[in-house]
Formats: structure tokens, sequence, C-alpha cells
């Protein structure tokens, strides 16, 4: 897959898990399942322990669990960072999601996790609410890197670009750096046939049932083209000649949710794996000849023009020299 410019993503990162991510790409710290792995797994036994002993509560084990298998991930995957500039070799935290609707609490849990955890290769997941947006913004401009969830639409990823771009322009203001600030837009795929194929059977006809699973594609395929042609304006460019990163779209939720949703997105020549775990590409293309297929890889991307190519480093971190 590294032929392939394609990142693999884990979804399910316990500290189970840990010690096999070394060699991987990027990996994703989803607080649901982590919940599920604290409370059907012994490797946390002993740590709870302690912290039940210390007078604990249990938002602040869950927190102290987090961020210990955070950092430890950050850590593992740090030589994929340092070899590929941060690029890649990234660890996703999310913010509460109770306050996807509170853009200053959001900004204030994003601050608190980015300190807490304390590496470079730290995402920090915030999702795209309205809320979202503007502390997004917020964070980029303080230096944060932000792994932006939970997209679906053309209008809303828009606006996620936006947000990003808006952050960067604030901190040029500043005279800050932006070496070292990296951001992904998780885009949502499968879940857009979920509700597109729930609609088309309601109306039940035989145009309406042949146009299942297609939909999703067809929307990642418009969001990419949105990509390209975002990264050509003179307001990007602008940007990436101080040495700004581009924010790569993250094909979040691919996998097909049924069989025939699975096999019309398994086209010949597909390079994507079908594997339950999210897969994450730097940038591919959707291949013209198979409608419901991404196939086509571009080449690998480089660092914007005028960027460092210094290693990412961060004061404080384990990486400054």
């Amino acid at each position: 897959m590294g032929e392939q410019t394609i990142i693999r993503w884990f979804g399910d990162l316990t500290k189970d898990d840990v010690d096999s991510v070394g060699g991987k790409n990027a990996s994703l710290g989803n607080p649901t399942i982590f919940a599920s792995a604290v409370a059907g797994s012994d490797a946390y036994a002993d740590d709870l322990r302690d912290l039940a002993a210390s007078g604990a509560t249990a938002e602040q084990a869950a927190r102290r669990l987090t961020v210990d298998d955070i950092r430890s991930a950050c850590d593992l995957l740090a030589p994929v960072a340092q070899r590929t500039d941060g690029v890649d070799g990234r660890v996703s935290l999310e913010v509460d999601p109770r306050l996807a609707h509170d853009t200053k609490a959001s900004i204030d849990e994003a601050r608190q996790l980015w300190t807490l955890v304390d590496r470079p290769n730290l995402f920090i997941k915030i999702p795209a609410t309205p809320a979202g947006l503007p502390a997004i913004t917020r964070c980029i401009a303080e230096g944060i890197s932000i792994n932006v969830t939970l997209v679906f639409s053309l209008a809303r990823y828009e606006a996620v670009v936006d947000a990003y771009w808006s952050g960067l322009e604030q901190r040029l203001t500043t005279g800050a750096s932006l070496e070292g600030i990296e951001s992904v837009a998780s885009f949502f795929v499968s879940r857009v046939d979920t509700e597109v194929d729930r609609r088309l059977e309601e109306i039940g006809t035989d145009e309406a049932l042949a146009l299942r699973g297609r939909a999703a594609i067809a929307n990642a395929r418009l969001a990419y083209q949105r990509y390209e042609q975002r990264i050509g304006s003179p307001r990007w460019l602008k940007l990436a000649s101080a040495g700004a990163q581009v924010q790569r779209p993250l094909w979040a939720s691919r996998a097909g949710r049924t069989r025939r949703t699975r096999t019309r997105r398994t086209c010949p020549g597909s390079s994507l794996p079908t594997r339950s775990a999210p897969c994450r590409s730097r940038r591919w293309r959707l291949s013209p000849s198979c409608p419901t297929s991404p196939v086509e890889p571009s080449p690998a991307p480089t660092r914007s023009p005028g960027a460092s190519s210094t290693p990412f480093r961060r004061s404080g971190s384990t990486w400054t020299t």
C-alpha cells in the first residue's frame, strides 16, 4: 500500500493493539471502542485498580487511560512521522462528543488534550458541526493539528476547508510559523449510502433500486473534485507559499454496510483492501472507468512550496533537538 500511497488507519486502538501499530502509518483512538475494550479486557485491570484506589472518578480514569494509550501510540509512530516530516504517523484523539455544539468548550478541551498528550504527531479530533467549525479555526491558529470528523455533504466540506484556511491565516497575522500544522477532513463515505439507500427503497421502483450503493462514491468523487479545485486557488497558493500543508481528504467509514454494497464497490484493479477498519488515502483518485470504486492513486504528495524540509517538531516534545 505504500507504493499505492494509501494510508492504513485503525479505528480500534486499545492497549492490546498499541504494540501492533508501530509499523503502520497512522492510528485512530475511538472513545466508544475504547470504552468497550476497557470493559472487556484484562489489560487495564491493574491501572483501574490503582486509579480506583487514588479516588479517581470514572471520567478521570477514562481520561488518564486514554491519554496514556494515545501517547504510547504517538511514540511508536514517531519514526513514521519523522520520516514523512509529520505528514503521516498520526494518532487522533477526540474531544468529548457531548461538546459538539459548544464552541468554547471544544476549544478548551482540545487545548487540554493537546497539552496532556504533548506529542507533535497528535491530531485532535473535532466534529464538523456549526459550533465545531470556529473551534477548528481557533485551534489551527494556536498550532494544534486537527482531524475534522463527521463530514458528509459537499457544502459542509467547503466550510471545513475554509475553517482550516482561516486558522492558518489568523496564525500568519501573529507572525507565527505554520511548520508542523497538519489537518485532515474525514469524509464519511458509506453512511451516505445508508441514508440514500433507505430512501431509494422507500421509492421502490426498479430504477430507484438500481441506484442503491452508488451515492456515497459519487459524493466522494465530487468532494475530491472540490479538493483539487480549492488547492489550485490563489488563496491556497498564498498559504502554501508561506509553508502551509494541504488539508488532506480522509475517506472514513468506507466499508459497505451490506454484501450488495461491498460487491458493487469492488471493481477489477481496485487498490483498496477490503477490511473492516477504515482505510485512508493520502491522495487517490476515483477511476472514471468504474463508477463505484476508488482505484487510481495519484502521485504521492510533497510538501507545499516554501515549506521547511526539516523534521517536524514542537517545543516540549520528545522530538525537539
